[in-house]
């Protein structure tokens, strides 16, 4: 008998054991009070982890396998999905475009923080002593001009996906080479971490959802070999963002319990999972992706809340803007467009195999790509470069070179607004506490509302206000007065009550939340760059101690920082920007890139595998009969995270 099987039957027991109770206390005449069922203590069993599926899905990639796999299958996001009707307009979601890149201020936007890049470029001497030349883009431009391609042998060709049997679904590689005459819309049902909901064909969330499920489906059945109907033998383990959306979750593991009928579920975040995949106890956790770009402090297996911080950018920003920096070179391949799949496949292969962080290397060198496109001649392009291979992932450390205009680029953790399913939230709690906490709580806001250089929630420097955001760091985290509130509370529109407390506060209720939300707006449509971004997450950590640990152990993770040199880099802008206070404090700051040698794309998939095989775990699991029976409230009572 499976262990699923014994599952069924021990519940079936149970549930004849209280049936016969209620019967007896029915001919007693014994009434019962009404009472919300009590979730039950989890079931301590033996689980054996090659029935085990970890899955973490990403912006550009899924990763998924067993958690016995020594490494995860590796595929693209992606879905096509074949037209229900003749006739019907072709959509096809962006994958280098993004909003906000065609406003009037955008360009300009560009050209400063290229300014910028090129001073800090400039302002940095290499190994040798040396300040480095520019180099200028003209003198690329004028070789690369005059370059004719040279055509290739063609024996080995790329083919369009065959769609002559009519498939309603493609998905993975065979969705990115739909040829795009074929009726088929294209999907990305991830973009920046979160669900891509949208109001355009297939963006409601029940088609988002209907993806994901079908693409799961696909990749479980057909690569790692395991029958839909088998599933209900099977445990999942889903790595989600740091900063989530409460509704997105709870939709996906619905969809993962009731409808691909997995057994039981375990809700982790990434960057806890990469400490555990990484042998890390504490970590402040950088994950660059391919659009968006998280961070988070974790302490023995506890993410801080108040550190979380999620920014709109990523490794296909930087790949967009070596594209623009290309051009400007003179890019010999000038047919390429952003709008084509394959060219942006291209432009991801040329960014990660020309681009670098190592400021030794200077002036021009020539390069050579080749373009391999169905129904096209294999041809071999020369390239010159300069500096534009330096300047583009730069950017990420001056994210206003990505030219993104009136885009929201900074995200923090907010409270949750509540769920008709869970009354007993955290909301609920707040509203319950006796009155003296909450008397006690509100003075201490008071206190570090009116302290100069406190700020709401230690989240924003009173003292810096809505300026420049590289004074923010300095009030975060900095004093232990409000502690109570100041571990649970994020700032945001939704939690102006929270903050406030319930007692009076020097200035109105709804003065307050205005300006509270003003702040909230200017902090949220800047884009910090990555180092700042780490000494503002680290900062806001409670305690020196908690900080001391977090700078010595900085992990970089995910593929959007995979550059040579970009260790060195970031460790050298961390130590020139961090407060004087610590530089004395700390022993040694490091940048941990490649831990254990492993690739640090799949670092975070690796620690879903280890949780898997962890014993501390058993009572983490959410089983498919209590998801039924009481819903939402399981991830508030067995996630490993506060909900």
């Amino acid at each position: 008998m499976t262990q699923a099987e014994k599952e069924q039957d021990n519940g079936k027991e149970k549930e004849k054991e209280r049936d016969k109770e209620k019967e007896k206390e029915q001919q007693r005449g014994v009434k019962r009070p009404i009472a919300p069922p009590t979730i039950p203590d989890p079931l301590q069993e033996q689980i054996q982890s090659n029935f085990v599926i970890v899955i973490h899905p990403g912006s550009r990639t899924l990763r998924i396998g067993r958690a016995t796999d020594t490494l995860p299958l590796t595929i693209p996001h992606v879905i096509a999905r074949r037209h229900k009707q003749s006739g019907q307009p072709r959509h096809e979601d962006a994958w280098l475009l993004r909003e906000g890149l065609n406003k009037p201020e955008s360009n300009e936007q560009r050209q400063n923080g290229l300014k910028m890049v090129d001073q800090a470029i400039w302002s940095k001497k290499m190994s040798n002593g040396v300040r480095r030349t520019p180099v200028s883009a003209e003198q690329a431009r004028a070789y690369n001009c005059q370059i004719r391609p040279a055509v290739l042998d063609s024996s080995f060709r790329v083919k369009w996906t065959n769609t002559a049997h009519h498939p309603p679904h493609l998905v993975g590689e065979e969705a990115l080479y739909v040829n795009p005459s074929d009726c088929y819309n294209i999907h990305w049902p991830v973009v920046r971490g979160q669900l891509n909901v949208h109001a355009g064909p297939g963006g409601s969330l029940t088609a988002v959802l209907a993806d994901l499920e079908t693409i799961w489906s696909h990749v479980i059945q057909k690569q790692l070999d395991i029958p839909l109907k088998d599933l209900k033998y099977y445990r999942c383990i889903l790595l989600v963002p740091d900063i989530y959306n409460r509704q997105h979750v709870k939709e996906v593991v619905n969809m993962l319990l009731l409808n691909m009928g997995f057994s039981a579920i375990i809700v982790h975040q990434e960057s806890v999972c990469a400490t555990f995949g990484s042998g890390l106890s504490s970590a402040c956790v950088v994950d660059v992706g391919d659009q968006k770009t998280s961070l988070c402090c974790v302490e023995d297996g506890v993410s801080h809340r108040n550190s979380r911080l999620c920014l709109a950018y990523g490794g296909s920003d930087v790949t967009r803007t070596f594209f623009w920096l290309l051009q400007r070179a003179g890019f010999p391949y000038r047919d390429c467009q952003l709008s084509s799949r394959l060219d942006c496949q291209l432009l991801q292969h040329l960014k990660e195999t020309f681009c670098h962080l190592n400021q030794d290397i200077s002036g021009l060198q020539d390069h050579e790509f080749q373009t391999r496109f169905p129904e096209a001649p294999a041809l071999l392009y020369q390239v010159r470069l300069g500096d534009e291979k330096l300047e583009a992932p730069m950017g990420l450390f001056y994210p206003t070179t990505f030219g993104i205009v009136g885009q929201k680029m900074t995200s923090l953790q907010y409270r949750s607004q509540g769920d008709s399913e869970d009354p007993h939230d955290e909301q609920y709690l707040l509203a319950t506490q006796s009155k003296q906490d909450q008397s006690s709580k509100s003075a201490a806001d008071r206190k570090a509302i009116s302290r100069p250089g406190g700020g709401l929630d230690g989240e924003m420097s009173g003292q810096g206000g809505v300026g420049e955001l590289s004074d923010l760091p300095r009030g975060c985290g900095s004093s232990g007065s409000g502690g109570g509130i100041k571990g649970e509370m994020e700032l945001g529109p939704v939690q102006g009550e929270c903050l406030m407390g319930a007692g009076e506060m020097e200035e109105p209720l709804s003065a307050h939340l205005s300006r509270k939300t003003a702040i909230m707006s200017q902090f949220e449509s800047k884009a910090l760059g990555l180092d700042k971004a780490i000494l503002y997450s680290i900062d806001c950590c409670a305690s020196d101690e908690t900080k001391r640990k977090m700078y010595s152990s900085i992990l970089v993770v995910g593929g959007g920082l995979m550059f040579h040199g970009a260790q060195e880099f970031l460790l050298h802008r961390i130590i020139n920007k961090m407060p004087p206070s610590f530089r004395r404090l700390v022993d040694n700051v490091e940048v941990i890139t490649r831990p254990k040698d492993m690739d640090p794309q799949l670092i975070s998939w690796k620690g879903g595998a280890v949780l898997a095989c962890l014993d501390t775990t058993q009572e983490m699991w959410i089983h498919q009969r209590e998801w039924q029976r009481f819903g939402v409230r399981m991830l508030r009572e067995r996630a490993a995270f506060v909900w």
